[in-house]
Order: C-alpha cells, then sequence, then structure tokens
C-alpha cells in the first residue's frame, strides 16, 4: 500500500490533468485502494449517488474496441497505421473509470448528487497523484451514445457523468496560471467585483 507522500495543499497545487500517458498498466489493487478512499467525498444526506464501472486489467483490451467502435467513424476503412494513430488517446492510458450517477427527478437532490460526485471525481484524481498515476476528466458526447451506454450497462435515469482516464506519463504538463482570490471574490456589502 502507497503511504501518503503529499500534503493536501501540495496535492491540489502540484496535480495536472494528464492527457499523453506512457501506456504503463494501473495496478487494480492501486486503482481500488484509491476508490476505497476516494468515497469520503461530502455528499448530501449520505446518499453516496456514484457507482463505477472500472477497467484496468485485461478487459481494457474490449473497452479500447468499444471505444474503436463508438468514437472513430469508419474505422475499418482507415490503414492500421491510421487507426492506431487514432486510438492511442485511449490505448496509452492504464485505467479507466466511467462515473454514473442517478439523475433524481427531483432538481435539489439531482445537483446535489451530481456536487458530490464531482467531489467524489476529484478525491480519485488526488489519491491517483499521490500514488504517482495521473488522470484527467473528460465528458465527451460519446457517453450518452445508447449503444456505449447498453455496453456499460447505464441504466434509463442513470447518466455517465465522467469519464476518468488514469496512468503513468513521462512528462509533466506545464501549470496554466490560475485566478486570484481578489480577482473573484467580493466581500459581502461592499457591491460587486468588477
Amino acid at each position: 500500500m502507497n503511504q501518503q507522500s503529499l500534503s493536501v495543499r501540495e496535492a491540489i497545487i502540484g496535480r495536472r490533468s494528464i492527457k499523453r500517458f506512457n501506456g504503463q498498466p494501473v495496478d487494480r489493487e492501486d486503482l481500488m485502494n484509491i476508490i476505497d478512499d476516494a468515497v469520503w467525498a461530502p455528499n448530501h444526506k449520505n446518499r453516496e449517488p456514484w457507482r463505477l464501472v472500472v477497467a484496468c486489467g485485461e478487459e481494457i483490451f474490449e473497452l479500447h474496441k468499444l471505444l474503436r467502435d463508438t468514437t472513430i467513424p469508419k474505422w475499418k476503412e482507415l490503414s492500421e497505421e491510421s487507426l492506431e494513430k487514432q486510438m492511442q488517446k485511449f490505448t496509452l492510458a492504464g485505467a479507466f473509470v466511467f462515473v454514473i450517477v442517478s439523475e433524481d427527478v427531483r432538481q435539489k437532490q439531482r445537483l446535489e448528487d451530481f456536487a458530490a460526485a464531482s467531489t467524489f471525481i476529484q478525491n480519485i484524481q488526488l489519491l491517483a497523484w499521490d500514488y504517482g498515476i495521473g488522470s484527467c476528466w473528460k465528458t465527451p458526447d460519446f457517453l450518452d451514445a445508447p449503444d456505449f451506454r447498453t455496453a456499460l450497462g447505464v441504466q434509463p435515469g442513470e447518466r455517465i457523468i465522467s469519464m476518468l482516464q488514469l496512468g503513468y506519463f513521462d512528462e509533466l504538463p506545464k501549470a496554466a496560471e490560475r485566478k486570484k482570490s481578489d480577482q473573484i471574490v467580493t466581500i459581502f456589502g461592499q457591491g460587486e467585483k468588477k
């Protein structure tokens, strides 16, 4: 088991979205340990509104086929080299986590559940970073494709809100500047920020 090596601040500030993985697989036990800790995300009334579909072992190759069939039109007409190049955005990640949330018909609960699941996803990303595993939270349109939903076992009334790609990487992306508090905060009673 990994011993925590980063402070919370170091994990938050140091984490980057990784889009170029090196193809090294993610160990299932590490991923399950990360998920077991991530579930401590705050969630309204302890509903824990998420469920996951994970691919990180042999099943990842079947997921690659599903992603190919779902995302690359006319893939059968492509050369092997061209198809391989287009598939690298999927095949170099060492694991996938699809986060699924029920879509409560009550707007307040639906928004609460989405917010809670978002903190859960952030927990996964920060904990993975502590293991030296990069991640990228993606919401591509194909998550709503009927064939894709069926293949993942997504039921009516559920929504895939995230495709998390996880894996190891060779190059750390440069940090993008973030707004500072003086740019986003208005002190109550002192008017709007301009």
